[in-house]
């Protein structure tokens, strides 16, 4: 059974998740450190834990999701998995830093390509890859059928939906892998988004403004 941790990192706020299993095995979803302190927190986490991290994953790369991209790496050498979609975002993520003055070092090693519909495993337990585009060209979620959650990253907010304005952004992409992916999955799922606070499908179905069905 995995728990799911969850920091707000960086000036952006952005939710950083650690999921980890009764066998001390982790994964680090969009570790959005950018801090010093930040990076301790995570660390010290980790370490009080007891935990192994296997695998470092990101939602997609926008630059407050993928800050502590490399700390991560150098601290439990790790490769990062992303969409294939995702490695031109990731390239263009420092010139981003740069226009937000937040400069930062980038991850440079060697990447993971997901593909939708794989599943991650941490011991017994296991994510599943749902390719969710629209916010960013090869958004993912990683969705646990088991325990009816899903790290949704910047794709759904309670009461929102991820912005379209970005490069690689498209607004009707975004609603429809909201309505056709992850509205296909119970009413009962917990969604941790990559902002904010958490809530359920079925509540977005009935309250979020952009995506409330008609009566």
């Amino acid at each position: 059974m995995l728990t799911v941790k969850t920091f707000t990192f960086n000036p952006i706020l952005e939710n950083t998740y650690v999921l980890y299993n009764d066998k001390d095995a982790c994964c680090i979803i969009d570790p959005g450190c950018y801090f010093g302190n930040e990076r301790k927190i995570l660390q010290d986490f980790i370490e009080e834990k007891k935990l192994f991290p296997k695998y470092l994953l990101n939602t997609h790369c926008h630059l407050d999701h993928v800050f502590g991209n490399k700390f991560v790496h150098d601290q439990y050498i790790i490769p990062l998995y992303i969409h294939p979609n995702e490695e031109l975002v990731l390239k263009y993520a420092p010139e981003a830093g740069q226009r937000w003055n937040m400069p930062f070092e980038n991850y440079r090693s060697e990447l993971m390509f997901l593909k939708e519909n794989e599943c991650i495993k941490l011991d017994e337990d296991e994510l599943l890859v749902l390719f969710s585009p629209g916010h960013s060209p090869g958004s993912i979620c990683f969705y646990s059928p088991s325990q009816k959650f899903i790290i949704s990253g910047d794709v759904l907010f309670r009461k929102s939906i991820g912005r379209t304005d970005l490069p690689g952004g498209d607004y009707d992409t975004l609603i429809h892998s909201i309505r056709h992916t992850l509205f296909s999955l119970p009413d009962d799922t917990v969604v941790y988004p990559g902002h904010g606070e958490p809530t359920t499908i079925g509540f977005e179905k009935m309250n979020n403004p952009f995506l409330k069905e008609e009566e």
